[in-house]
């Protein structure tokens, strides 16, 4: 082969990435005979489902484009009483699993998620938004009455689940300037009933957490004796309990490993229950590397569960109350995602496959956890990509492609990810840098962001790349860094902190003005900036310092830029500004704004444009330059 890094003939196309679905969810009903997921189809979301061996069915008509739509989305559906409840197009609709047409049973307005059914199927509690309010309502399952408020106050609710006797409601709550991973509240909603039959709140009581320590996903027993759920009081996310009788909570988890993830968005899990009440199943995160578990109640120490090994990456485990059969999305880095099923020790059967799957896994890269250390010899964590191995190499070291996850509280985990695999395809290496700040290696790991976005996430980076060069794993002067939000912002502040130490640079929707973020974001971030930088007006100067626009003349480095239109977390005059300045001044860049697409890509056609003009731009400015 020998033609040179950057250029090889790859089997991934730009178009077969636009040709795949995005797997979303997965739930059983009671029985645990039918599985029902959430898919997106494009910019569509539609319901499947699947029960014993028959083949899969679509729920949903593609009129109705199945979402959440609170904050950052999910939590779009829910299963039982042998229905799916699911929103869409600003209700809640209900539909028989055995099939027919959908109803509405809420008013058009406002935005719902996290729909969850009462164990006698007569009344769904749900997370609603509206005018800037948020909270828990009530609706009657057959849609018949009007909805009711049901637990407000806060400034955000999340993750409402029953008791099994259906007279408690467990929640999440928490209050700007806090997000969901810094500090939240675990609530109980205490029930009574009207002359009509309908629930009301009597009493809520904060059963754990505060302002700076967060749970996360509540879930009750079966038999209803004990409230399970994530806290990062001890420094990491740890499984706890809440025993009723006892009135006691007890932590079950403590490995050195996170058990939880950021609540980035709505109806998110990592855990469920045994059928019997005595097993909590779970996913731990290692240093990005996913493994399902199993914690027995009455054991010191937590067990793996076996027939997952090809898999390094896995979420939304649910799991059937009869049964124990435990369903999830699992992926690899070679293994695309997939919805998959087993039982404790048992085959695992594969519901759904996320694209084709016509690529070897031989054909494309491993992941690699790696460490090194910050300028200021503090431990920093990533994953490294070789470029795929061909039969014959050509001489010295490869170009690298350093990705910057978004959040900026996020993690690159070692599942299947479509851009890492199109670069080391063609013959780069990919370093995702898991800079300090981000979540999976501890509370104090995350905390390091606290007043320093801008600062460790962009010194981490070039820190990494220069640790891959020292160690001849990549060439020094082809170093490309990309992201996307949060993301895209470090990609700006390196360039502009460090000309020249970069070939090029790869925005997707990054912040260039943080003044403007804190006034025009949505609402689940419009104090996450607090955090983040400071508070205004004390903090104005450390603003201005980390906004790439005020300092973006100190840029050189070729820039490609890509935005949607609708875009309401990062707004389109956040690129529209920076790449003012880049053609003001004449440095090599193009930018592509893509009409009716927001804070990513879910268009076929944006997608294939995307990796297209991507593929070029770097070929102009990085291997061919």
């Amino acid at each position: 082969m020998n033609t040179a890094y950057g250029c090889w003939d790859s089997p991934i196309s730009a178009a077969a990435l636009a040709s795949g679905v995005s797997l979303r969810d997965a739930q059983w009903n009671r029985a645990g005979d039918t599985i029902v997921w959430w898919e997106n189809r494009g910019a569509t979301g539609v319901l499947q489902a699947q029960t014993g061996g028959q083949a899969p069915r679509d729920l949903t008509d593609r009129q109705l484009n199945v979402a959440g739509r609170v904050g950052y989305g999910g939590g779009a559906f829910t299963v039982g009483a042998g229905k799916v409840f699911f929103a869409a197009e600003g209700r809640l609709y209900r539909q028989a699993l055995a099939g027919g047409a959908a109803r509405a049973i809420t008013p058009q307005f406002g935005a719902y998620a996290a729909p969850a059914l009462s164990p006698d199927g007569n009344w769904l509690v749900y997370v609603h938004s509206y005018e800037h309010v948020d909270g828990l309502a009530l609706v009657d399952a057959a849609g018949e009455g009007f909805p009711r408020k049901l637990a407000y106050g806060t400034d955000f609710a999340m993750q409402p689940v029953w008791h099994p006797g259906g007279r408690q409601i467990a929640f999440i709550a928490w209050n700007h300037p806090q997000m969901p991973w810094n500090g939240t509240e675990l609530r109980l909603i205490q029930l009574a009933f009207d002359a009509t039959g309908m629930p009301y709140a009597q009493d809520i009581v904060t059963l754990a957490g505060d302002r700076e320590n967060a749970i996360f996903q509540p879930e009750f027993s079966p038999d209803g004796r004990y409230l399970a759920y994530i806290s990062d009081a001890s420094g990491w996310g740890q499984l706890h309990l809440y025993d009723f009788e006892a009135q006691t909570h007890r932590q079950l988890t403590s490995a050195a490993a996170e058990h939880g993830t950021p609540a980035w968005a709505q109806g998110m899990r990592t855990y469920g229950w045994s059928a019997d009440s005595q097993s909590l199943y779970f996913l731990q995160n290692r240093e990005g590397f996913v493994s399902l578990r199993r914690q027995r109640l009455d054991a010191d120490a937590d067990e793996p569960v076996s027939g997952l090994d090809d898999y390094s990456d896995m979420e939304q485990i649910a799991v059937a109350r009869a049964g124990d059969r435990i369903a999830m999305i699992a992926s690899s880095a070679r293994t695309p995602p997939r919805i998959l099923s087993l039982r404790p020790d048992g085959p695992v059967t594969i519901h759904r496959r996320r694209a084709a799957e016509n690529i070897s896994g031989y054909q494309l890269a491993p992941a690699q956890a790696i460490q090194w250390q910050g300028a200021d010899g503090g431990a920093v964590y990533g994953l490294f990509y070789a470029p795929v191995l061909q039969e014959e190499m050509p001489p010295g070291a490869p170009p690298v492609v350093v990705m910057v996850h978004g959040g900026p509280t996020g993690q690159s985990r070692a599942g299947y990810n479509n851009a890492v695999q199109f670069f080391t395809t063609r013959g780069y290496a990919v370093l995702q840098v898991n800079h300090r700040g981000s979540t999976g290696y501890g509370k104090k790991y995350m905390d390091m962001h606290r007043g320093n976005w801008g600062i460790y996430d962009v010194s981490d980076c070039i820190d990494g790349v220069q640790h891959l060069a020292a160690a001849g794993h990549i060439d020094r002067e082809k170093a490309v860094i990309m992201g996307g939000s949060a993301g895209g912002f470090t990609v700006l502040q390196s360039l502009v902190a460090h000309p020249g130490f970069y070939r090029a640079g790869v925005c997707s929707y990054g912040v260039s003005n943080q003044f403007g973020l804190l006034m025009d974001t949505h609402k689940f971030e419009e104090r996450y900036p607090y955090w983040l930088l400071g508070e205004l007006p004390a903090a104005a100067d450390v603003y201005r310092e980390r906004s790439p626009l005020f300092h973006a003349d100190t840029i050189v480095d070729p820039l490609i830029v890509f935005q949607g239109a609708d875009d309401v977390v990062v707004p389109q005059d956040q690129s529209d500004s920076i790449v003012a300045s880049l053609k003001r001044r004449g440095i090599p860049h193009e930018y592509h704004l893509f009409e009716g697409e927001g804070h990513g890509w879910r268009k076929p056609e944006t997608v294939e444009t995307y990796y297209s003009k991507l593929e070029r731009f770097l070929l102009q400015h990085v291997i061919y330059a």
